[in-house]
């Protein structure tokens, strides 16, 4: 046993002896070490893994109380920040259905704006219970509806007062009295820019889908349509006088009366483009069509180009009626271009230098 154990000691001592054996373990050594620094700078910095958040999403209580009585109507709860007002309208909807959204009107406080559809919980928030006052709208249309009862109404009219239906005019006089090219002209250019509004309604003009109350469809239908009456009795009856100026006037008022309507209808496929909508619409440019640049002059040219084309129309027949309807909606369209143009200022304003809202160099 001592002799076995006096092996081992000595195996051992020759193994630390001798150089060989030395150099090999240590050439080894260095080569495993080399291998694993180059494999651990391979590998990249460490990582920490992180940690799994989980948000927490804060609900509001909306507490909704009648405008006129301040008395509770409802409550509704477990809404978040991104809902929208049009989501609490559903919402309300759901607790009183006698009440659907479109006629639904909340504001913040009494006698305040109503808030738009678009506008979320978390920006008229100032903490978990948020009060509204409700307000009944009355009947709602929608905007197409509105748009494509102003239109057809005036065509249809017209049309009406144009074919001298018995119960209007005269038929004996109608029959004796021969009618003024400058009536079918008129006719003509009527419809045309009837059935322009018309189709741009349906294919070009991205309508709001928004609602307004019946009354506003009510009046406008009564402007329109009644404008529209007043205008045909004189133009279509027997006894209407051409223009003092005769063939000359009616030519060149003619041609730019379509001049102007082709404006307009350009300009509205510009407007149409998604890139002039919506919350990052730009600046509308001009491009090659020539109709288009108007832009260079005004912000509103489709507003320019409508009254070019009523004025032309007011020459054309020289007739009262047509002229007072020009100054009206004249005075009406500049209104909406100034208002624009206020808005273009603000978000345009490298665009806007020089630029009028409507007539180029006076409004």
């Amino acid at each position: 046993m001592f002799k076995r154990h006096r092996s081992l000691a000595s195996e051992r001592k020759r193994e630390l002896i001798s150089p060989g054996a030395t150099r090999s373990t240590l050439k080894n050594d260095m080569r495993n070490f080399h291998s694993l620094s180059q494999f651990i700078l391979a590998a990249g910095p460490l990582r920490s893994i992180p940690a799994v958040k989980h948000a927490k999403t804060t609900h509001f209580e909306i507490e909704i109380l009648d405008a006129q009585t301040r008395k509770q109507i409802c409550i509704v709860d477990k809404v978040t920040q991104k809902s929208t007002i049009q989501d609490v309208k559903q919402k309300f909807h759901k607790a009183c259905p006698k009440w659907c959204p479109s006629r639904v009107g909340l504001q913040l406080e009494r006698g305040g704006p109503f808030l738009k559809d678009y506008r979320t919980i978390q920006s008229i928030a100032v903490s978990s219970i948020i009060t509204l006052y409700f307000t009944d709208l009355g009947q709602q249309v929608s905007w197409t509806t509105v748009f494509l009862a102003e239109y057809t109404g005036p065509l249809l009219i017209y049309l009406l007062f144009y074919l001298r239906i018995p119960y209007i005019y005269d038929m004996k006089e109608s029959s004796r009295r021969l009618r003024h090219p400058v009536v079918h002209l008129a006719c003509f250019c009527h419809c045309i820019h009837y059935l322009r509004y018309l189709l741009e309604t349906l294919f070009v003009h991205k309508v709001s889908s928004g609602h307004t109350p019946l009354k506003n469809l009510i009046k406008s239908c009564a402007f329109y349509w009644g404008f529209t009456s007043w205008m045909a009795y004189y133009i279509n009856h027997p006894r209407y006088t051409p223009p003092s100026f005769g063939n000359k006037q009616i030519t060149i008022s003619a041609i730019n009366f379509l001049i102007c309507e082709a404006g307009n209808h350009f300009i509205n496929v510009v407007l149409a483009n998604p890139n002039h909508t919506g919350s990052n619409a730009c600046f509308p440019s001009p491009n090659y069509n020539p109709f288009t640049w108007m832009f260079f002059l005004v912000s509103c040219p489709n507003y320019t180009y409508e009254i070019g084309s009523w004025i032309s129309f007011t020459v054309m027949t020289q007739t009262l009626p047509v002229g007072i309807f020009t100054l009206l909606i004249t005075i009406q369209m500049s209104l909406w271009a100034q208002k624009k143009h206020k808005i273009y200022l603000k978000k345009f304003s490298s665009y806007m230098r020089r630029k009028s809202a409507m007539i180029p160099f006076i409004l």
